[in-house]
């Protein structure tokens, strides 16, 4: 990352966590589509629910394993191959406590969280359900996660593809074998997915112990070196936390959509899966940011940090409007994939049509946070995301639907708060000094 063209090496990065990205999404489509159409609206309705709660679970310490990213990238960067070796090992370890953790944790609360979401009678058994068995693969999942952070640090996006490829295979199969032909039900497209994560969690650690690099894995050698989980809990907290709260404000967000009824749970469920395609070029360009930045700091080249930032932000954006018109444009016919349902598509089709124009702005959020995050500013894209994305959203949806109780109220609070957040990113980046001397402004590491 610290030589050579810089749109190709971002282009070249991002193709394969592009790749890896949608086979995920499709890894985690299947469980809708085959739920969806093997057990009906009820049990669609009861996986969507379910997608704010394991983000509200996962995604405070996948925010965490982002200081570890940064960490490594700049040491990598820097040529310092001790103290990448020292990181990896310290996140892997942080990693496997944290992903215990979670799945006792997640198992624990699925009826709190979900009664307090005020999930419907006639979806609670079947969320439940699906809830407490993905729970059980938590270790898995936040284990392919730390691996995966470990490679892309290094600049290697190609190994995490390979393992989602398996996986992916996996879990289709399984759902299929499971849902349709054994007659599991719910549960076993819950134990589809965790069965293929710890398959990939598997995969990706093996090679860590394999490569020949300063990221490699010795097992007898995983322990925690304190100044540097420090340093990159210093980095990732906030980033974790961000996710968690916004997490909750999406938890909130989906009880609003409980309130409407199933075919509206399932109508928004199935566009929160079509939508989750839409955010695979632009988290794949955040996240190619996010490395470009931390290991160009690293290796001192300024310059070619903010080069690197305008055109990575130039590409998502270009790229999330133009699939923001396909989908407003066919959002009808991708929906049929998840339901067949007239209420139901005709409820998701409403949300694309409102939310699809406005993706550039999306776009644009999430590279201005992976720039920072990269710098190591990680409390910016915390304080700028929280007060938009989750206590400027809950706000308004909580005044506006007492007033106006129709769904399509919900729909416009994402377009709202995009732009204000977007706006606040803009006027941070441009006029804050530090943007125009890193060397003076960089954050320092924890020694």
């Amino acid at each position: 990352m610290t030589e050579g063209s810089i749109t190709k090496k971002l282009v070249l990065f991002a193709l394969p966590l592009f790749t890896g990205q949608l086979l995920q999404q499709l890894y985690n489509v299947v469980d809708s589509v085959v739920v969806g159409n093997v057990l009906g609206k009820e049990a669609l309705a009861a996986v969507s629910t379910t997608g704010s709660l394991i983000f509200l679970m996962v995604g405070f310490i996948t925010g965490l394993f982002m200081g570890g990213g940064v960490i490594i990238g700049k040491r990598y960067g820097a040529k310092d191959f001790e103290g990448v070796k020292i990181a990896a090992h310290t996140g892997l370890t942080f990693a496997l406590i944290m992903g215990i953790v979670l799945t006792v944790v997640g198992v624990f609360l699925t009826p709190y969280i979900l009664r307090w979401m005020g999930t419907p009678e006639d979806v609670m058994p079947n969320s439940i359900i699906y809830f407490r068995i993905y729970f059980l693969g938590g270790l898995g999942n936040v284990m392919y996660n730390a691996c995966c952070g470990v490679f892309q640090a290094v600049g290697d996006s190609k190994h995490p593809l390979y393992y989602l490829i398996v996986s992916t295979v996996i879990n289709t199969v399984l759902d299929i074998a499971f849902v349709r032909f054994l007659g599991f039900g719910i549960g076993g497209a819950a134990a589809a997915t965790i069965i293929a994560q710890f398959v990939s969690a598997g995969l990706a650690f093996y090679k860590l112990t394999q490569v020949d690099g300063p990221h490699r894995i010795f097992v007898e050698e995983l322990r925690i070196d304190r100044e540097t989980l420090k340093s990159e809990l210093r980095i990732g907290f906030p980033t974790g936390i961000q996710n968690s709260v916004i997490a909750i404000g999406n938890v909130v967000v989906q009880s609003n959509i409980n309130a409407f009824g199933s075919v509206a749970m399932a109508g928004c469920g199935s566009y929160f899966k079509l939508e989750g395609f839409v955010f695979l070029p632009i988290t794949c360009m955040s996240m190619a940011l996010t490395t470009f930045v931390s290991q160009n700091l690293g290796a001192g080249q300024y310059d070619r940090v903010r080069k690197g930032a305008r055109i990575g932000s130039i590409i998502s954006v270009s790229c999330a409007e133009i699939i923001g018109v396909l989908v407003f444009t066919l959002a009808p016919v991708l929906l049929r994939m998840f339901s067949s349902e007239a209420e139901v598509l005709a409820v998701g089709a409403r949300q694309a049509r409102t939310e699809s124009l406005f993706y550039c702005l999306l776009a644009l959020n999430h590279c201005l946070a992976g720039i920072l995050r990269g710098a190591g500013k990680t409390k910016v894209p915390m304080v700028v995301m929280l007060s938009s994305w989750c206590l400027l959203r809950i706000t308004y949806i909580t005044i506006i639907v007492r007033f106006i109780p129709v769904v399509n109220v919900i729909f416009w609070a994402y377009p709202l708060t995009w732009s204000v957040s977007a706006i606040a990113f803009l006027i941070y980046y441009f006029k804050a000094d530090w943007i125009h001397n890193f060397a003076k402004y960089e954050p320092v590491e924890v020694k």
